[in-house]
This record gives C-alpha cells, sequence and structure tokens, in this order.
C-alpha cells in the first residue's frame, strides 16, 4: 500500500532511510510505500539520512570547479569520445535541434584497467576514463565519490524492488556490478538578454536512478503530471533523487520520468554533479510481474539495457548520432509518447 511521505514544497516527497541503513528492516515496508507514492505521483524524492560524509560532496563539488576553471585547450584535449567519457563543452551539441543548454561538462565511468576484458573488447560505454593530469586531488575525490554513492545505490534498491510488490532481492543481478556515470556539470549564470537559453534544456534522464547532491545554488526545476513547474528547492543534507526513462519502461509506466530542467538565474556559476546509477548492461528489460496483468498488458519489448543505452546516446548527442548501434525498431513506438516537454 502506498504511504503518502512528508512533501517538501507541498508537492515533492521527503524520505528519511537512516535507520534503514542503519539495519532496522522493520522500516523496509514503510520506506517502500512512501516510494512507491514518490514515483507514481512526481517522480522525484528528497533522500535524507544517506550517511554520505558532507565533506566529501563538498570536496566533490570543489573538484568539479577546479577542473571547469582549467584552460579550454586543456579541457579540449579530453574532449568526450565515442563511449562519452570526457569533456562536453558549452553547448557542445547535446539534443541537437531543441533549445540551447548553457552549461559544459565531464564524464566519468566506472574505473577500468587496461586489462579488463571490456575495455580490450572496445565494449561500448565500458572504456577507460580519460584523467586531467594537472588538477590536484581531482582523480582520487571523484573516485572516492562514485564509490561512495555506488555503495548507496546498491542498498537502496531493495526499496524499489518492494514498492514494486516484487522480492527485496529482484534488482541484485543488475546491481551487483551497475554502471554508474559522474556527470560534472558547470552551468554559468544567464544574462539577462539570454531569455531564450536555459542552463540544461527541459528532459527525462535514460536510466533507472539519478542523485542529485545538496546544492547550495538554486537552478533546478521539475514537470508535474498536471504540467506545471515548480522549482525544487535546497533541503539541507537531502540529496535530490528522480528516475528515468528505463525504470519507466521496466515498470510499464507505472513509475513516473519526470521532465525537469535548469535555468540558473543566480548570478553565479552553479555546479552540479549527479551520479546516475543503472542495471549493468546485460540486463534485460522486460516488463517486472508486478507491473501487468491481461488488464495491462506489457507495453514495450524487452531489450538489454546497453543497446537501449546506445540508442538515448545516439539520439541525445550529436557527436554519437552517426554511431553505429541497435536501430529504434527495438523501441515501442509508446516511448516518445511519454515524454512531455
Amino acid at each position: 500500500m502506498s504511504r503518502t511521505p512528508h512533501l517538501i514544497a507541498d508537492a515533492i516527497p521527503l524520505l528519511d532511510v537512516s535507520a534503514y541503513l542503519a539495519g532496522e528492516r522493520a522500516t523496509l515496508e514503510t520506506l517502500a510505500g512512501e516510494l512507491r507514492w514518490a514515483f507514481e505521483n512526481v517522480g522525484f524524492y528528497y533522500l535524507r539520512g544517506h550517511g554520505i560524509d558532507r565533506s566529501l560532496i563538498d570536496a566533490t563539488y570543489a573538484a568539479a570547479a577546479r577542473f571547469h576553471a582549467h584552460p579550454m585547450e586543456k579541457k579540449l584535449a579530453l574532449r568526450t569520445d565515442e563511449h562519452n567519457i570526457g569533456y562536453l563543452a558549452m553547448a557542445g551539441g547535446q539534443w541537437a535541434g531543441r533549445r540551447r543548454s548553457r552549461n559544459a561538462a565531464f564524464f566519468l565511468r566506472r574505473e577500468r584497467r587496461p586489462d579488463d576484458r571490456d575495455v580490450l573488447a572496445n565494449r561500448r560505454f565500458h572504456a577507460m576514463n580519460r584523467w586531467p593530469d594537472d588538477v590536484p586531488g581531482f582523480r582520487d575525490t571523484a573516485l572516492a565519490y562514485m564509490r561512495a554513492l555506488e555503495r548507496l545505490c546498491q542498498r537502496l534498491v531493495p526499496i524499489y524492488a518492494v514498492a514494486l510488490d516484487m522480492p527485496a532481492d529482484t534488482f541484485g543481478a543488475a546491481y551487483a556490478e551497475p554502471h554508474i556515470i559522474l556527470r560534472m556539470s558547470h552551468y554559468p549564470p544567464l544574462g539577462d538578454d539570454e531569455d531564450d537559453d536555459v542552463s540544461l534544456v527541459p528532459h527525462t534522464d535514460s536510466g533507472f536512478m539519478t542523485l542529485l547532491a545538496p546544492n547550495p545554488v538554486p537552478g533546478l526545476s521539475i514537470q508535474m503530471p498536471d504540467g506545471r513547474w515548480i522549482d525544487a528547492p535546497g533541503v539541507e543534507d537531502a540529496f535530490v533523487v528522480n528516475g528515468g526513462d528505463i525504470l519507466h519502461r521496466w515498470t510499464n509506466e507505472r513509475f513516473l520520468s519526470t521532465p525537469h530542467r535548469v535555468i540558473n538565474r543566480s548570478r553565479r556559476d552553479r555546479y552540479a554533479i549527479p551520479f546516475f546509477c543503472d542495471p549493468n548492461h546485460d540486463t534485460l528489460i522486460e516488463c517486472l510481474p508486478s507491473c501487468c496483468s491481461p488488464a495491462n498488458p506489457a507495453k514495450y519489448p524487452p531489450i538489454q539495457f546497453g543497446d537501449y543505452a546506445a540508442w538515448f546516446a545516439r539520439k541525445s548527442y550529436e557527436h554519437l548520432a552517426t554511431r553505429p548501434g541497435s536501430d529504434d525498431t527495438a523501441i515501442a513506438p509508446g516511448e516518445r509518447a511519454t515524454r512531455r516537454w
């Protein structure tokens, strides 16, 4: 049964997982009910009691700022590649044909060694990270943050499973070694003459779970199911968490993938460190048994998450648009119809 949680700004649920993470398993059912309500009604929630040390969050923000302050020629030497690892310059080809986004980003994925079998096979999105060689402490900080967030997500997925009326270990294999991405973003302040620009255009995420660290600079807003845009205010020590399109698809549209955007009118630089934690790319995404019935059949054909990720990347980034991969026949026609931007 869904349970209405405490709401921030009368709209966005706040979930406190401190007792659950401390081992109080009796709290699982209550949290699952609150998470179910969050995803059936909003698609976003605030996460408190997560156990991520504030000093690590602050250090990661500082690392992002140091990287983006680097000379452009050094950042462009790490220009994003076919695996979408590296630097994406301001307005660098994201969501072609739509309003211009005023942000730059540096992408990292799971850290890998040269002898990793996926690296040797040049498997898509499984390449080695590309690191700046003259930003002291950058690599260690980013990897520490990614490890901490990965562990947190692995501990959260049982709540999602129970919220979907499934056994708590339903996503265990998919999250034994999840596919992770850290995007270190820079949003310069928008000027008064840039009314037609946004810092990040309205979009939905591609995957299962996105965690946005507490941000001292406002700018995030989300689109409610009734079409209203509302600001997501900062909540001290609380991550903002949302689901993406693959969660929406896996649950037969039971759980929302909610459009959101960033508009930085603060007159100061805004940095963000969203962490994306998704199933491993071998995971077959097919409608969960609890999300379909004879009266509500599966809306989408099964697809491996790696194939879906390749499709999403080709349609989302100009520099990846011509890369080979699964074609759109693997994506059910309803996929686009669910977008509300």
